[in-house]
């Protein structure tokens, strides 16, 4: 980004919460919740059934207000990605294999051409992350949703010396994977600004091939790939960059993250926080500024992870509870 905090100031600039998303309040709901029945085994990003010699695990997510976008350009041909990457990229990051998948569509009338292009979406999805669908929920609800919306559950297996321990060490190399962009978080935000003064049907700025629909609409990486190689190099715990942008770096442990060396940014980000003057700061508390998954290891094995994958070292584990990132301290 090319404008600090101070320079832009925050008189102007629009704020996830803002938009109606508090990612703290959020979090102390999701907090609430889990007090009122308490949990078993549980990672940062699933929860672990001991089953004997291995762990079965579980993650549920959707697609978010990223389906609004969908619905505005009327092309649902890949939120069905999104819905499988959002669940299988949280297994990843416990260390566990993705094997079996469910889906749960809610809408208010019944739309074949809509369902069936989900289902493609659902398919490349189960293709790239080599999961099988077990099945699935349609439920028509038109006093209860006014649309539609799409989550699943995916479940997954994993020997008990291959789950990720998710303590980063002082010390250890952070190793970041880009994203295809924005992903399935933010959109909220994203939506707010882009549509000031434009229509998504319009032509993307700083890509005329695309729309400002079609490039929110880039579907979530699968990450499933890093598995095997993560396993190899001793990583240590994993961070899949969702809501809450960079500060999903804190829930490796209560360190510091100095990200000496960022993958650059997409143009949507720049775009986005053109659009609506949205502060350096913001930005990262939100979205993934172009890195979708990182990983902390030993210092000795990360320049061979990031050889054997796409991906690059970009800082270090320090002392600390704090994110440095682009002259910004994340907390």
């Amino acid at each position: 980004m090319t404008d600090t905090d101070d320079e832009r100031g925050d008189a102007e600039g629009l704020t996830y919460a803002e938009t109606g998303v508090d990612i703290d309040a959020s979090e102390d709901a999701t907090a609430a919740l889990l007090e009122a029945f308490g949990s078993d085994l549980r990672t940062e990003y699933a929860g672990l059934l001991d089953i004997g010699d291995r762990y079965l695990a579980l993650a549920t997510d959707g697609v978010g207000t990223k389906l609004l976008v969908a619905e505005a350009i009327e092309d649902f041909s890949t939120i069905g990605i999104d819905c499988i990457a959002m669940n299988v990229n949280d297994l990843v990051a416990a260390g566990v294999e993705p094997v079996a998948f469910v889906d749960y569509l809610a809408i208010d009338e019944p739309d074949e051409e809509l369902t069936n292009q989900i289902g493609e979406g659902l398919a490349v999805g189960l293709e790239q992350a080599d999961l099988t669908m077990l099945g699935g929920e349609t439920a028509v609800m038109p006093e209860v949703v006014k649309g539609f919306d799409l989550a699943g559950t995916c479940v997954g297996l994993a020997g008990k010396d291959d789950i990720f321990d998710g303590d980063a060490r002082v010390g250890d190399a952070l190793v970041g994977f880009p994203s295809n962009g924005i992903h399935s978080n933010g959109l909220t935000l994203a939506r707010e600004t882009v549509t000031r003064t434009h229509d998504y049907t319009d032509e993307f700025p700083l890509d005329p091939e695309k729309t400002i629909g079609e490039e929110l609409l880039r579907p979530t990486r699968i990450y499933t790939d890093l598995l095997e190689p993560m396993r190899d190099h001793d990583v240590h715990a994993a961070a899949h960059v969702t809501g809450g942008g960079w500060t999903n770096l804190l829930r490796m442990g209560d360190h510091g993250y100095d990200i000496e060396a960022p993958l650059p940014a997409q143009p949507i980000f720049e775009f986005v926080q053109a659009e609506g003057s949205v502060t350096d700061a913001e930005m990262h508390r939100t979205f993934n500024m172009g890195t979708g998954f990182v990983v902390a290891l030993p210092e000795d094995r990360a320049e061979e992870l990031a050889a054997v994958t796409d991906g690059q070292v970009i800082g270090r584990v320090t002392k600390g509870e704090t994110v440095e990132i682009r002259g910004l301290s994340l907390s």
